[in-house]
């Protein structure tokens, strides 16, 4: 037996069967469409900025901190600026495109990379940097576009 659902305030239900599908499916639209985009965005950068064999993948590192100061800003202005933003619009900025963009797997890769080539130093540097300067982005953009947009400190 489990508990009935208990509904949160602000999210709407997600019906079950295939009126949930139905309902699901612009939803799924938007994100493929701006995770694609997103995607473009990121591999575009890395050919611009390629990381050279045993070097500290600049690229990445960059991507994931202004990927995750972008998220910061637009949490802000989706949730407290935008008061009857388009339901799709944070589906497909957010989950879509900055996920698409930021990529926290390649991360993983090139961290593993460097430390296999005998590089623990950048390879330690950048385990530990990218998290770091990626949740400081958060917060401080998040800050910011507060600050900014609804003039208040938090």
């Amino acid at each position: 037996m489990t508990a009935p659902e208990t509904p949160t305030p602000g999210v709407r239900p997600v019906p079950r069967g295939r009126a949930g599908w139905r309902a699901q499916a612009p939803v799924v639209a938007v994100v493929a469409l701006g995770g694609a985009l997103g995607a473009v965005g990121r591999y575009a950068l890395t050919l611009a900025w390629p990381t050279p064999p045993g070097g500290f993948p600049w690229a990445t590192f960059w991507t994931n901190v202004s990927g995750c100061a972008a998220m910061g800003a637009l949490m802000v202005l989706v949730t407290e600026v935008w008061a009857a933003a388009p339901h799709l619009l944070r589906p497909f900025l957010a989950t879509g495109v900055l996920g698409g963009f930021t990529t926290f797997s390649t991360y993983a890769v090139d961290v593993r990379g460097l430390l296999d080539t005998g590089r623990p130093g950048p390879g330690l540097a950048c385990l530990a940097a990218t998290p770091c300067a990626a949740l400081a982005a958060v917060w401080l953009a998040s800050a910011a576009a507060r600050r900014v947009f609804t003039g208040r400190r938090r």
